[in-house]
């Protein structure tokens, strides 16, 4: 039962018969069905985001901000705990073969969208069909590899129709993968592969999921008053969503707050609920009784672009890297929670099943990501002479936020200092354009940010696969890449194989430096303390709002 936390499934029977695997999911729903007892009269809490929503369709979302408002508005087969353990949503079956190449699930018959219309198997098929088609150009077919057929679709060599999903009957999908995946069962509970209502999408083409009334829901919650643009809107709870009655807000008012001072002193006022602390009001908070510290696997990276022959350079990419002091960022900068980078992969995120050892320390390599400003300077010295040239300027590309600001102006501060002769030039732009501009390769160097999409390493080391869409700056290593698909294909039903395979790829990019990570932003959170019930998922860093609630 790979990748999945059976007690965590709520399954009432776990049997094997012939040659599957069944699971009969129960308790769909439940967590909260006794009621929370002495409910505040108003159920509407405020919100802040630091940037904006890109778009609320589930084929093209791609930050996390957006995955937010999704885990709201919409829902899939399973829903995530706060340890990223799947639970029943509009699943409620689900059968494995033993080969672990295909999957039958049974689904909800009383799953609503919005406007009344049933949720089928046929919106899986259709949504699964239209994320992996070149056409949509959705950054998240990787979670599609090993699908029957996607990855020739996705590269234009067959109709979307061959795709390995497809729908029995109206309650019932059928899945099948071109080899078993030891963490599929965790993807089905990502927003990508969420269902959409083709009658709506097909109504709106192009425009489908680009303002709040062009899009249909069928989540906890729908999303009124976003224009594609704007930076307020509200979530409403959802009259037709089939476990509405452990739904307890009325209403979500969101805005986006690009400076902490903004959103604190809102807070302090009571016009928000809940934000996030960075700088001085974390030191000064972090023993505040109301203050909640949050783990998360994600990093903040360089990522540098490759058509640019310098920053091909590898000893160019090592100076930077070891000429930046993380610890001083994040103890004294951001003083968030947040810790400085190993290596691609999160410390507390997974453990090697060889050594037992968390993965990040496994896969650490010396000199790659640690301050030594000597070694930096003598990699420096190699790339002046090996590019020919004594100075370079190179422009960072990041978004218009506080926390970003705090973290490229130090990082430009100390690559200047510790590097002479290299500047970068900080460009600032919205959160929106960035990811626009990155994703169409037009930066010399970006600062960027993932999250985990689930509780496996390979959901950081495909990235840089050679031809990963969110491999934008085309780093490329054969290598690298063979790593990656062997533990993939050959050994993808061997633990302990298959994370050496990973460790050896984390490895290669350190010593590469094919993107330069520069901390773990854990985060800390002032709550009011009257709003219960908030799940937020320490692998993505996304909170579940569906069983939310304010008490008095």
């Amino acid at each position: 039962m790979w990748g999945v936390d059976m007690n965590h499934l709520k399954n009432k029977v776990t049997m094997i018969i012939g040659a599957a695997v069944i699971l009969t999911l129960t308790g769909c729903g439940k967590s909260g069905s006794s009621g929370p007892s002495k409910l505040a009269d108003k159920q509407v809490i405020n919100l802040t985001q630091n940037a904006e929503v890109t778009s609320v369709d589930v084929s093209k979302i791609f930050d996390k901000n957006s995955f937010n408002q999704m885990d709201a508005v919409g829902e899939g087969l399973f829903r995530y705990d706060a340890n990223g353990k799947i639970h029943p949503a509009l699943a409620t079956k689900l059968t494995e073969s033993k080969n672990g190449k295909t999957y039958w699930i049974a689904l909800r018959k009383n799953g609503r969208w919005s406007n009344g219309d049933k949720v089928t198997a046929q919106n899986f098929v259709y949504s699964w069909q239209r994320a992996v088609n070149p056409k949509t150009a959705s950054e998240y077919t990787y979670l599609f590899n090993g699908v029957k057929n996607a990855n020739a679709i996705v590269a234009g060599k067959k109709s979307v129709s061959s795709l390995g999903v497809k729908a029995t009957d109206s309650y019932h999908l059928k899945i099948d993968l071109e080899h078993p995946i030891p963490y599929f069962k965790l993807i089905l509970a990502r927003e990508t592969l969420y269902p959409l209502d083709q009658r709506i999408v097909d109504k709106y083409g192009s425009q489908y999921g680009t303002t709040s009334a062009k899009a249909v829901y069928n989540g906890p919650f729908v999303m009124q008053g976003w224009t594609g643009s704007n930076l307020s809107w509200k979530l409403v709870k959802n009259s037709h969503y089939w476990d509405k009655k452990h739904v307890y807000l009325k209403q979500i008012n969101y805005q986006v707050s690009k400076e902490p001072s903004t959103a604190y002193n809102m807070y302090q006022s009571g016009k928000l609920d809940m934000i996030s602390l960075v700088g001085q009001q974390a030191k000064q908070l972090k023993n505040n009784k109301n203050t909640v510290k949050r783990d998360l696997a994600a990093l903040m990276y360089l990522q540098y672009n490759s058509k640019i022959k310098a920053l091909k350079n590898k000893d160019l990419r090592l100076a930077i890297s070891l000429s930046l002091n993380r610890n001083q960022l994040t103890r004294n900068i951001l003083s968030d929670g947040s810790v400085p980078s190993k290596g691609l992969v999160p410390s507390k995120f997974v453990k090697d099943p060889n050594s037992g050892k968390d993965f990040a320390t496994a896969a650490y390599v010396k000199n790659t990501v640690d301050y030594n400003p000597t070694l930096a300077q003598s990699y420096w010295k190699k790339a002046q002479q090996e590019i020919g040239r004594k100075n370079m300027t190179f422009n960072l590309l990041c978004a218009d936020d506080d926390t970003t600001n705090y973290a490229v102006q130090f990082i430009s501060s100390q690559v200047e200092k510790n590097l002479k002769g290299l500047k970068l030039n900080i460009q600032k732009i919205p959160f929106k354009t960035m990811l626009t501009r990155t994703s169409e390769g037009q930066f010399q160097m970006n600062y960027i940010g993932w999250s985990a999409d689930f509780a496996d390493p390979i959901t950081f080391l495909t990235l840089f696969t050679s031809n990963n869409s969110e491999n934008n700056g085309k780093w490329s290593n054969s290598t690298y890449d063979q790593l990656i698909k062997r533990s993939n294909t050959t050994d993808a039903l061997k633990p302990k194989q298959r994370y050496q395979d990973l460790i050896q790829a984390d490895k290669i990019l350190s010593e590469n430096q094919g993107v330069t990570p520069i901390y773990q932003n854990n985060t800390t959170d002032l709550v009011n303390p009257k709003l219960k019930g908030v799940v937020y998922d320490k692998i993505n860093g996304h909170y579940d709002f569906k069983s939310a609630r304010l008490v008095k």
